[in-house]
């Protein structure tokens, strides 16, 4: 029963990055490799934000909401920014279109992500003798720090490669990305100052990660019109 468990959160934790690469035109233009150099810069990006973290950050003792360290955090977050920055400006990608350069792109960040905080507690934990609900909530966590990804990757296309971007939209734009780059801390905040448990918080993240990807859709769309 703990390893049918196991398998049962596995494949909601990873099965949808699997199911997107194969369900749209990413795997036709095979952009895997894309998607892995993504993966890469991730892991950097999180080392050089892991670094920071453990020299600016004291180590509370308490696991009560504390602005200045969350300010920090969230300061630390714009990281994750650049790193997307140089995975979509600064990698060599195959003759592959704009619109599926970001999917690769934010399809590869979001699985890093999974692999490098929830592999380890899914095997530890979820093989547990005792039921729980909480590895099946970071599933569903997961699925929507898939579309945060591809959201980021999406509003970063429009605001460092899209050039003729109607300029009523470029305010949109970066208070978007701005949003989706400190939404960690905004779910701290609903946990540790609100006192949230873990799944309101999760449907929290669940509601706005399909509200911000369906404002960069239409972003997108209406960056892609023709300038009168």
């Amino acid at each position: 029963m703990t390893v049918f468990h196991f398998f049962n959160c596995a494949i909601l934790t990873f099965g949808p990055h699997a199911v997107y690469y194969s369900a749209t035109p990413l795997s036709e233009y095979d952009t895997l490799w894309t998607s892995i150099r993504a993966a890469v810069v991730y892991l950097v990006t999180a080392l050089v934000k892991l670094v920071c973290l453990a020299t600016f950050l004291n180590v509370s003792e308490s696991d009560s909401f504390d602005p200045y360290q969350e300010l920090l955090k969230a300061l630390f977050g714009f990281i994750d920014v650049a790193g997307l920055y140089f995975a979509l400006t600064q990698l060599t990608h195959r003759n592959i279109s704009q619109n599926h350069k970001f999917q690769a792109v934010g399809l590869g960040w979001a699985f890093a992500d999974s692999v490098l905080h929830r592999l380890a507690p899914l095997w530890v934990g979820a093989r547990g003798l005792e039921f729980t609900w909480d590895h099946i909530l970071q599933g569903l966590e997961a699925n929507a720090n898939l579309v945060f990804s591809i959201s980021l990757a999406a509003l970063g296309s429009l605001m460092w490669l899209r050039k003729n971007k109607p300029k009523t939209l470029i305010p949109i734009i970066y208070a978007c990305a701005g949003i989706v780059a400190t939404m960690p801390s905004i779910t701290s905040y609903l946990r540790r100052g609100l006192g949230w448990h873990l799944p309101k918080v999760v449907g929290f993240e669940l509601f706005s990660s399909l509200l911000i990807a369906f404002i960069s859709w239409q972003l997108f769309v209406a960056c892609q019109r023709p300038s009168n």
